[in-house]
């Protein structure tokens, strides 16, 4: 690999001003960082990749970058399914992996979090003092907080408590010209100015590389029971969704089609029902009598919508038991082969036309698409899994995930709910937003970096 990019920008300039080991060009490390969990097969080259330790060497290789034209893909874990972190050649691949610092204030319930801390180690810091931090995506012990931020990540809990943004206070942030600026803080209320801070949160990137971050913290919930349902069919277990939606507020609902089910039980045996075309998890953390209240209504909405079995149980390990088998649907699915994966999001109310609608494109394009959701709040993750190396395969996958999308907008959702747009959902972006949105959008991303060099491919 070269010390230089296209146009003779020196990458040993940029490396003598940064401490040693922050800036590697070795092919062997390199290679590691070029593909994020998308793993998309065009995935270029980076001129070097910088392992940022603070915001000083992030405004330092930005500011690099400016000068010479080159541009910078972001990457906090790599845990992207869009392609948000994918390399394009001649980037400069700028990771937050080691900015990992955690500070907890118990008194005013917040953490200020480097980027590149990991989601489960800020929820066990919050944990120490009796505190918890609810955004849990599915990939929370593997993902960072900066790439959470930078996606507006969602995950289990949120149907109850939220999404990323919900508890982002404050951010430091690195603007394309080096500059860092600092929005929001500790408080709570604060209205000063435009409400910028929100505008780079889910912006993937685009807008400024996240340096730091301030995040509420709430108490840690009461102990949760859970429900658990089988059905005949997804449509059934989406119909007892939709039923509860006006009558309880569980902290979780998760759905898994019967491909999931089984992938499960391929990679783990857990003592599911392998014959079940659904499975539904609920829970309520309501406290006192008022879960029993919730967990009933639960339940005779599952029975309403013809589920075949339906328990409830306050027991925290089985409980346990049953969210671990919801987490480990994707792992599960991984194995069988590759995956495109999804997350679309429609109105609660279409997701039975959601499910339906996905099995006939299944059927349409002979791929199998096994599907997990978040179904409290219409969040769909079907993934379109395919044969390694069967180009015709991959080809009917690529159609099949387009055909998905375009389910989303028709039952009135979107193309993304908590992945972003990254690099494999951009064309269906202009599907979604009209003319005006796009070009809104376009003029607030040139305003803040006008030459384009932030993540360029993400979103447009």
């Amino acid at each position: 690999m070269e010390d230089t990019v296209a146009q003779g920008a020196p990458v040993e300039l940029l490396r003598t001003a940064l401490p040693d080991g922050v800036v590697v060009t070795d092919p062997a490390v390199v290679e590691g960082y070029r593909h994020d969990w998308s793993r998309l097969p065009d995935a270029g080259w980076p001129v070097a990749v910088v392992r940022a330790e603070s915001a000083a060497h992030v405004q330092t290789a930005v500011r690099w970058a400016a000068e010479h034209r080159v541009p910078v893909t972001v990457r906090g874990a790599g845990t992207s399914l869009a392609g948000g972190a994918t390399a394009v050649d001649g980037c400069l691949l700028l990771s937050t992996e080691r900015m990992t610092a955690i500070e907890i204030d118990p008194v005013d319930r917040t953490a200020v979090v480097g980027p590149g801390a990991l989601n489960a180690a800020v929820k066990d810091a919050a944990a120490a003092h009796g505190l918890w931090y609810p955004p849990d995506p599915g990939s929370f012990r593997i993902s960072s907080i900066g790439g959470n931020v930078a996606t507006n990540a969602g995950g289990i809990c949120c149907v109850k408590y939220g999404v990323t943004t919900d508890y982002v206070q404050g951010i430091d942030v690195v603007l394309a010209d080096g500059r860092l600026i600092t929005l929001g803080g500790r408080t709570v209320k604060d209205v000063a100015g435009l409400p910028l801070l929100k505008l780079f949160v889910g912006s993937e990137g685009t807008l400024g590389v996240i340096t730091r971050v301030v995040l509420r913290l709430v108490p840690q919930p009461h102990p949760a029971g859970t429900l658990v349902a089988y059905f005949d069919t997804p449509r059934d277990a989406a119909r007892a969704v939709v039923a509860m939606g006006s009558r309880v507020r569980p902290s979780m609902l998760e759905l898994m089609d019967s491909a999931s089910i089984n992938a499960v039980e391929d990679l783990r045996a857990m003592g599911l029902d392998r014959d079940a075309g659904a499975l539904l998890v609920g829970q309520s953390d309501a406290p006192g009598g008022a879960r029993a209240g919730e967990l009933a209504v639960m339940t005779e909405c599952c029975e309403a919508a013809g589920a075949t079995t339906v328990f409830a149980t306050d027991d925290p390990v089985e409980g346990d038991l049953f969210l671990e088998a919801r987490r480990a649907v994707g792992p599960a699915i991984e194995v069988r082969g590759a995956a495109l994966h999804e997350d679309i999001c429609v109105p609660v109310h279409q997701l039975p036309t959601a499910m339906a609608r996905i099995e006939e494109i299944a059927a349409t394009f002979q791929v199998e698409i096994p599907v997990f959701a978040h179904a409290g709040d219409g969040n769909l993750h079907p993934v379109i899994v395919h044969r390694p190396g069967d180009e015709e395969g991959r080809a009917r996958a690529l159609q099949a995930f387009d055909a998905v999308l375009q389910v989303a907008l028709e039952c009135g959702g979107t193309i993304t709910g908590e992945h972003g747009v990254g690099r494999t959902k951009r064309a269906a972006l202009l599907d979604q937003l009209d003319a005006d949105v796009m070009d809104v959008g376009r003029r607030v991303r040139s305003a803040l970096d006008p030459l384009g060099i932030l993540n360029p491919g993400v979103l447009w």
